[in-house]
């Protein structure tokens, strides 16, 4: 008798890939990916602003460099009591780069820095700037500041950005895609916010 869990498992999985194979009855190439052609918009910035707070599910805040984004976040948020974030022109009472994980699971609102945004998804790509991380995700609310420069249509593009930003990872080696707040509708078909990450978010999109 073979107690090994492991062993198990894995003459399982193959005996359930073999049937699978037996019963294949027509198989195909793979397609040539190359000749997918990306999605590209006329005006990404636009079609971002409408994903952001349709698909997203976020709150869009439009503003220009060099206005005053502590007011920002504190209009946004005029009742948060506890704010983390580590950028310049936030006053918060949490700085991810001196905190640790069990304090910014405090934070009311994490402020944030997002470098590119897709206009495909409204997803944000945000690489980790601080030294815990846990900002990004364990704030009850979470505002990520983007500059209209940084949107590109589709994950292509930003991928491609990615790939020629190598100072992104010369700090830290972590990075992440933020569209919107948590969800998910695994609990009873219902969609729920919050579920995972943080309950809302705001996007203060900077026009240069």
């Amino acid at each position: 008798m073979n107690d090994n869990p492991e062993t198990t498992m894995s003459s399982s999985r193959e005996n359930i890939l073999s049937a699978l194979r037996k019963n294949v009855r027509e198989t195909y190439e793979m397609p040539d990916l190359g000749q997918l052609k990306p999605i590209v918009y006329d005006d990404p910035v636009a079609e971002f602003k409408g994903k952001t707070t349709t698909t997203a599910g976020a709150r869009l805040i439009e503003a220009r460099v060099g206005d005053d984004l502590n007011a920002l976040v504190r209009q946004a948020y005029p009742d948060a009591r506890l704010i983390a974030s580590n950028l310049p022109g936030v006053s918060a009472q949490l700085n991810p780069d001196t905190c640790t994980v069990e304090e910014l699971e405090r934070a009311d609102v994490g402020v944030i820095e997002g470098k590119i945004g897709v206009a495909e998804n409204a997803c944000i790509w945000v690489p980790q700037q601080m030294k815990e991380k846990a900002v990004c995700f364990a704030s009850q609310q979470l505002v990520i500041v983007l500059h209209q420069s940084g949107v590109v249509s589709n994950m292509h593009e930003a991928y491609a950005r990615i790939e020629v930003s190598a100072d992104y990872f010369q700090q830290y080696k972590f990075g992440t895609f933020i569209s919107g707040p948590s969800k998910t509708a695994d609990i009873e078909s219902a969609l729920v916010y919050g579920a995972q990450a943080a309950r809302g978010v705001t996007v203060v999109l900077l026009a240069d």
